[in-house]
């Protein structure tokens, strides 16, 4: 990253993540990307966020795609708040009351429709194909997404507690759109499952799902037909660890 954004903003960075920094400025995020990262993907996720905007989920605004100094960055309104996720650490104690509103904006977000989005089963179709899988894997894969129901609802698609902010006023507002879909809900639910799972937090993530499927009206089983496909296609961003984990999905034939 340009030492000249860096002595401009450094005092106000809010996250690093490996390819991006996220900085505040006054009323303003922004999410500065690093050298080589690529044009479309970066337009791609501002196009994202600025259709979600059109539901009724809580969305900071797009305002601006530009570079600084070289790099990509997309500006969107600052949401002044506390993450899910702080909130969990700081009240140890409402865990599974934190737990239960992030279930209820899930569901929030799952009932919205906008058709303008990617297919969650044609990007996993995508994603599958370009795993390290053998062939005869791959195409068990295909052919099981293939056979799961196709629906059409929005999908966060990286949905976790520090995704989540919520405002002194007590609203929750939806952050990081990278991943957005349109799909089914329950593969929504397995990825944020298979979240917690590769955190460490596996109590996390029984009692998330214990939730959802209480709320949703979903039988667990539904949620962990999509776990094998979810984890593959999970399994092609690189990481080792990771990829060892999700392997451990992959490998197990059924659920039900």
């Amino acid at each position: 990253m340009n030492d000249e954004v860096k002595g401009l903003c450094a005092e106000n960075i809010i996250a690093t993540r490996p390819n991006k920094t996220i900085y505040k400025d006054g009323r303003r995020c922004i999410k500065l990307f690093h050298d080589g990262m690529c044009k479309a993907a970066v337009l791609n996720e501002a196009l994202n966020q600025a259709r979600v905007e059109e539901t009724a989920i809580l969305v900071p605004k797009v305002l601006e795609v530009t570079k600084l100094n070289g790099c990509w960055a997309i500006i969107s309104e600052h949401i002044e708040g506390q993450t899910l996720s702080s909130l969990m650490r700081e009240h140890p104690d409402k865990k599974e009351e934190y737990l239960n509103l992030m279930v209820d904006i899930q569901l929030e977000i799952h009932a919205q429709h906008c058709p303008l989005l990617t297919s969650h089963r044609d990007k996993m179709f995508r994603k599958i194909a370009l795993t390290d899988y053998d062939p005869m894997t791959k195409y068990e894969l295909q052919t099981h997404l293939n056979a799961m129901p196709r629906h059409s609802k929005v999908c966060h698609g990286d949905f976790r507690p520090s995704n989540i902010i919520v405002t002194p006023e007590g609203k929750h507002y939806v952050i990081d759109w990278s991943h957005v879909t349109q799909g089914n809900a329950s593969a929504d639910a397995a990825r944020t499952y298979l979240v917690f799972l590769l955190t460490n937090r596996r109590e996390d993530a029984e009692t998330y799902l214990k939730i959802f499927c209480k709320k949703a009206e979903t039988p667990r089983y539904y949620v962990e037909k999509w776990l094998r496909i979810v984890a593959a296609s999970q399994s092609v961003k690189g990481n080792k660890d990771e990829y060892d984990f999700l392997t451990k999905f992959v490998d197990v034939i059924d659920f039900w």
